[in-house]
């Protein structure tokens, strides 16, 4: 049995566990929740880094971080489904590394707020990191995934996990500007059921 260690508020563990679910692996793999702040908590001997997710494997070896991960899952499964092989490659793993990096832009406005009081807290970083969602936003409305026969890719899995981030932090202020995305997504939540059993 594999081990991942998340919580249910972080995207990149949503990522992952979208992820399992797609492959149908769901059996395969126990989800135990991890304390990033708890220095006792044994995510620091299995991820060097106190990071989230971490993918415990059957021999004991930890994969990290969810990048890893989802090739992981990839190869175990076999099928390609979530990284498909030859010409789409690439496209497909620059999807997820737009939605992963708006993802930590989101992330690292929440480490600001959360743990430095406003008297700290810098504006020009701030608006800098919410530059890079807006920018984020702007180009994957403008080139939404394309929907595959073999089931969700992890450029549209990312992406998902992205905008449920905002949804779940930011009150889902991205749907009055990005329409086509909001579409985008409530077509995905209809058929990746994943989607809607990851939710934070």
């Amino acid at each position: 049995m594999l081990i991942l260690r998340t919580s249910t508020a972080s995207p990149f563990g949503r990522k992952v566990r979208m992820a399992i679910g797609t492959l149908g692996l769901t059996s395969q793999v126990e989800v135990v929740n991890a304390d990033t702040s708890d220095p006792h908590d044994s995510l620091r001997q299995q991820n060097p880094l106190g990071k989230i997710p971490t993918l415990i494997l059957e021999d004991g070896e930890a994969l990290f971080d969810s990048r890893v991960i989802v090739e992981h899952l990839n190869a175990m499964d076999g099928r390609d489904i979530l990284i498909p092989a030859g010409v789409e490659r690439i496209g497909v793993l620059r999807e997820q590394a737009l939605a992963d990096g708006l993802m930590d832009a989101a992330i690292l406005q929440m480490y600001e707020i959360r743990f430095r009081p406003p008297t700290h807290h810098v504006e020009s970083w701030l608006a800098h990191q919410r530059g890079k969602v807006e920018r984020a936003l702007d180009f994957a409305a403008t080139r939404l995934p394309v929907r595959r026969p073999a089931g969700p890719h992890i450029g549209e899995i990312t992406l998902a996990a992205a905008l449920g981030y905002l949804d779940f932090r930011f009150h889902g202020k991205w749907r009055a500007t990005h329409p086509a995305l909001e579409s985008w997504l409530d077509e995905f939540a209809g058929r990746v059921p994943a989607f809607a059993e990851t939710a934070p």
